[in-house]
């Protein structure tokens, strides 16, 4: 028997609906403009733990590969550097991780840049957001630094890779030995503190090698750190903040490095999106932006455990 039935009830539909509304509500009343940019991207994203969907368009020229986005941002930061307006967008995206009851190949994200904005200044905002939808108090803000700390006595920024790989090892059951520093971290950081952490709480200033697009800085502390923030939400993580790289040369270079990357770990490498490094060297403001899962907040909303019940058709229902 074929099962053609929606994973969400009606009930599930309307208060879905209803945080669109809310959500576009709320960037209203903050006049931060809705923008629509392309879902098939002429580039797909070089971060070596991001697989993007291809697919082949015919031109009179021939075959043109296209990409569908994993996120808006590559063209939302073109429009930056055109307008220098806030915007914010909702809109699907893909990624090609396994299905889970967290994770949907296809799903609905929110995001938005603030220019001008810091990234404490942009944690406010989401604070604000969040807690007007998730009815708490407060949402708890912890630097990458203090977690290890406080969880496994070390400083993620300093530590040495024999002492960082011998300490994974003893905290976790690992069957393979190609992972550098970054995979150890990242490793212990969802095995061992992720699960102890606040039902609501933020991370910031991740490790420099975990920069991805953007800004490095020294901190309080005087390590170099990744000017970057997740919300991480009842087990799961919600959204990822940047301060905004803004030197187009530093960007190729991370570009470059990743694919790099992604060859040594027997991945293609894939083309550098040379429109939005030209955005960037045209000039883009100095701004702040993030992308926050849809599908997760609703979960996180209404008790919803399987992202399958949050969407109409997850694409095991496609």
């Amino acid at each position: 028997m074929v099962n053609w039935q929606p994973g969400a009830t009606l009930d599930t539909l309307e208060k879905r609906a209803e945080l669109i509304m809310q959500l576009r509500q709320f960037f209203t009343q903050k006049n931060v403009l809705e923008v629509e940019t392309p879902v098939l991207a002429g580039a797909p994203v070089t971060d070596l733990h991001i697989q993007s969907f291809a697919t082949e368009f015919e031109v009179d020229t021939g075959k043109r590969m296209l990409y569908l986005q994993t996120s808006p941002e590559f063209a939302m930061k073109r429009l930056l550097a055109a307008h220098s307006n806030p915007i914010y967008q909702i809109g699907k995206v893909f990624r090609q991780d396994p299905i889970s009851k967290q994770h949907n190949p296809e799903f609905t994200m929110l995001e938005w840049y603030r220019p001008g904005f810091s990234l404490d200044q942009l944690m406010d905002e989401v604070s604000e957001l969040l807690l007007s939808l998730l009815n708490c108090d407060s949402i708890k803000r912890f630097t990458y630094r203090e977690l290890f700390e406080n969880y496994l006595d070390i400083n993620p920024h300093n530590i040495e890779s024999e002492e960082l790989a011998a300490l994974a090892r003893e905290k976790i059951e690992l069957s393979a030995d190609e992972f550098n520093d970054t995979d150890y971290l990242q490793l212990l950081m969802s095995a061992i503190i992720e699960p102890q952490l606040p039902a609501l709480c933020f991370v910031y200033n991740y490790p420099q090698e975990q920069a991805c697009l953007s800004v490095i800085e020294e901190s309080d502390q005087k390590d170099l750190v990744g000017r970057r923030f997740e919300v991480y939400c009842q087990g799961m993580e919600l959204a990822n903040g940047f301060l905004e790289l803004l030197d187009a040369e530093e960007q190729r270079q991370r570009f470059a490095s990743d694919n790099a990357a992604r060859e040594k770990n027997g991945l293609e490498a894939v083309p550098i999106d040379e429109k939005f490094l030209a955005a960037l060297a045209a000039g883009m403001p100095a701004c702040s932006g993030v992308a926050l899962g849809v599908d997760r907040l609703l979960m996180a909303m209404h008790g919803i455990n399987d992202i399958d019940q949050a969407m109409s058709f997850t694409t095991q229902r496609a």
